[in-house]
């Protein structure tokens, strides 16, 4: 049985959940986003934003270089193994039933529009780097056990979660919309992505 010391000194995942949970939910919503243009009917106009490449590569670097963190425990949790086994497969699944209905499609949908990247790029790259950092700065200042930390933590998981669920919600429910203006879009992205990249810094 482990030590009043030793318990103290575990860092508790945010919300009681296993290790890797909220990097694989957070990773399940950012594909699909790109599930959903993929998928959007043939003929209508769809096309991934260029900030969700971004969130892709967060979460690409995140799955390249994290070994599962309970891998060296008795007891391995199902639902981190779960929830990557939906981004993959779920991922394998819908890149190839878009190439199966147009190879084209699949090809322009996953093209960021140029205007934006000539636009904002930069500024998407600064929210990145700059969440990322912050979110390392507060581990190494706090520590991994600290309660302060744990709580800046869980809050930046919670509200990357809730900002991630909400702009796909929006973006379909704007797609038949009349008023095609998304500027406000770019504005929501750089947060999402300051708070997501914040997020994966405290857990690098």
């Amino acid at each position: 049985m482990s030590s009043p010391a030793t318990l103290m000194d575990s860092p508790r995942p945010p919300f009681g959940l296993p290790p890797g949970s909220i990097r694989g939910m957070m990773s399940l919503l950012i594909c699909v986003f790109f599930w959903v243009v993929l998928l959007w009917p043939q003929g209508e106009p769809a096309r991934v934003v260029l900030a969700h490449f971004f969130l892709l590569g967060l979460v690409l670097m995140a799955f390249g270089s994290h070994p599962l963190e309970f891998d060296n425990r008795d007891s391995q949790p199902i639902l981190p193994w779960l929830l990557r086994i939906l981004f993959v497969g779920g991922s394998v699944a819908v890149v190839a039933y878009a190439w199966y209905l147009n190879p084209h499609t699949l090809e322009e949908r996953l093209k960021p529009d140029a205007a934006e990247v000539t636009g904002w790029w930069i500024p998407y790259l600064a929210c990145t780097f700059g969440g990322f950092s912050i979110g390392l700065m507060l581990r190494f200042v706090f520590g991994r056990a600290n309660h302060i930390f744990r709580t800046l933590r869980a809050w930046l998981g919670m509200v990357g979660m809730i900002m991630l669920s909400l702009e796909i919600v929006a973006v379909i429910a704007l797609a038949s919309s009349q008023d095609k203006s998304m500027e406000w879009l770019h504005v929501w992205d750089c947060v999402e992505l300051a708070i997501v990249s914040a997020y994966f810094g405290t857990r690098a």
